[in-house]
């Protein structure tokens, strides 16, 4: 049997009690290694697991998927994944791979910050497509995430970014001289991702948002030294949130109740005093 366990957003012991006693019965444990991170590493995780884990990266899920796959037939092999298993689409490839192979395959599942993202003030289900913004080059400066915002607000949906992870890079001239020497991690802030939107915004005719737009920044969901803050997305440009992870989110309409909560983790507390009022139960920032 494959398993794939979710493992929480937080740390070690996010994990649940089911899966655990999963982890502590397979033959092998495979730890995903390049959609998001635990605020500990690999090393605590053995730990408290009782485990030994195996790194894998995105070469190894998606080039040598055979090897995690090995045996498992005749034995369990676990895979897990920090949040939800299905939160990245990779891990569907994985499963596709397995029921080729004839092998069986079970989920435990676990929170996402597809679904913590409601602890920011605003409601899941007022959320549209989700969209992921990525680390602009001095030549690639992709913006095709800034159009499915604009889709999203003009049906006054909130939308969720999820920012930028760089994990085992290599620079264009290692990758042309074939060394395999990689570059430093590198997490995209809130900071980073407001700056590229407010470059979009200065440049585009057909605005989504604009540097007035109420939005909120979020760093490292789900472990005790959570931050979150919420106003203008040019506000946002200049708060200090900390460590990885982060994850940005662009309002739309907004319920009064969704409004109060925002103000919570107002940055300016003023700065919610412009939004428009739509009707008698929506707002709406600029």
């Amino acid at each position: 049997m494959l398993y794939l366990i979710g493992l929480g957003l937080g740390d070690a012991k996010d994990v649940t009690v089911r899966g655990l006693e999963v982890i502590k019965s397979c033959s092998r444990v495979y730890l995903e290694a390049y959609t998001s991170i635990l605020s500990v590493g690999k090393e605590a995780l053995e730990e408290f697991y009782g485990r030994e884990l195996i790194l894998a990266d995105r070469e190894t899920v998606e080039q040598e998927s055979d090897e995690i796959l090995r045996d498992a037939a005749v034995t369990d092999i676990a895979f897990l994944v920090v949040g939800d298993p299905f939160g990245a689409t990779t891990h569907g490839d994985l499963v596709l791979r397995a029921a080729k192979a004839g092998i069986q395959h079970r989920v435990i599942h676990n929170a996402s910050i597809l679904s913590a993202i409601g602890c920011c003030g605003l409601q899941l289900y007022n959320f549209g497509e989700t969209v992921s913004i990525v680390f602009w080059t001095d030549s690639w400066k992709p913006e095709s995430f800034y159009d499915k915002i604009r889709r999203n607000r003009l049906s006054g949906m909130h939308t969720l970014c999820l920012l930028d992870i760089k994990v085992k890079e290599q620079s264009i001239e290692n990758l042309m001289r074939g060394k395999k020497v990689f570059e430093p991690p590198r997490y995209m802030t809130v900071n980073q991702a407001a700056e590229q939107l407010l470059q979009i915004v200065q440049n585009r005719r057909e605005l989504a948002l604009t540097e007035n737009t109420i939005c909120v920044g979020l760093a490292r969901v789900g472990a005790t030294d959570q931050h979150i803050a919420a106003g203008t997305l040019q506000q946002l440009s200049a708060v200090d949130f900390g460590g990885p992870l982060h994850s940005l989110v662009i309002s739309g309409c907004m319920h009064p109740l969704e409004l109060d909560m925002l103000r919570l983790f107002a940055v300016e507390p003023s700065s919610f005093d412009q939004i428009n009022v739509e009707d008698s139960s929506t707002y709406l920032s600029s």
